[in-house]
């Protein structure tokens, strides 16, 4: 396998409801990008950095139910300029492909339209906080709700049972909620088709894999020899 030298890095975020299996997919794709001979650094949000972990147990502690849409939205941009600034950025300057599980398109459904604070005060945000950085791809994920919220409980009652903290805060929103959020990423992607690739995440997951090596392979111009 070769492929051409890259002269900058490439931004990939991972987006979709929760179960939709962003996490696993990154990681497949990152021991691929590796084995393509590519540095991979792998983030994810919120948190990211210590700072940003810290954060994290803010936002998705399920005690923390009187936490105001606003101040959500605040922590969740915190979070991010933290990790764009320690993180991202400079692993882009040094050429290396940066995956995200979540981004800035997560908070323009979640908070955006989820919790109705408006598209523009996300972006507003986004500029203070992210300075014009946008990914050069996005895979989203699509799942059905039903499937979403069933894995999503699964995975937390895993962790219950591990000991680990509840994350479960956006989780145990209500159903409209999640519809809102879920139309909201297909709107999102009919509006920005060049950058969002709507991936079926209802395949098993080597299907999934091998459709988002495809789309990542053919953005990086990596081959096969």
């Amino acid at each position: 396998m070769s492929m051409t030298s890259p002269k900058a890095g490439f931004f990939i975020t991972f987006e979709g409801l929760d179960g939709c299996g962003k996490t696993t997919q990154m990681k497949l794709l990152a021991q691929r990008l590796r084995a393509a001979g590519r540095a991979v650094l792998e983030s994810y949000e919120p948190g990211g950095t210590r700072i940003g972990a810290q954060v994290r147990r803010i936002l998705l502690d399920a005690a923390n139910h009187e936490l105001c849409a606003t101040a959500e939205l605040l922590l969740y941009f915190a979070c991010r300029a933290q990790n764009v600034e320690e993180a991202i950025r400079p692993a882009l300057r040094r050429g290396d492909v940066v995956l995200s599980d979540r981004f800035t398109d997560s908070t323009l459904v979640y908070q955006g339209v989820g919790r109705g604070l408006g598209k523009q005060v996300v972006l507003t945000l986004d500029q203070i906080a992210c300075k014009g950085l946008v990914p050069d791809l996005t895979l989203l994920l699509d799942i059905d709700l039903e499937t979403s919220l069933a894995r999503a409980r699964a995975r937390n009652d895993a962790a219950g049972q591990s000991g680990a903290p509840a994350e479960t805060r956006m989780d145990d929103q209500d159903l409209a909620f999640h519809r809102k959020v879920q139309r909201a990423y297909a709107e999102l992607a009919a509006e920005h088709p060049e950058r969002i690739v709507v991936i079926d995440a209802r395949a098993a997951i080597e299907e999934i894999a091998e459709r988002i090596w495809q789309t990542v392979a053919r953005r990086l111009e990596i081959f096969h020899v």
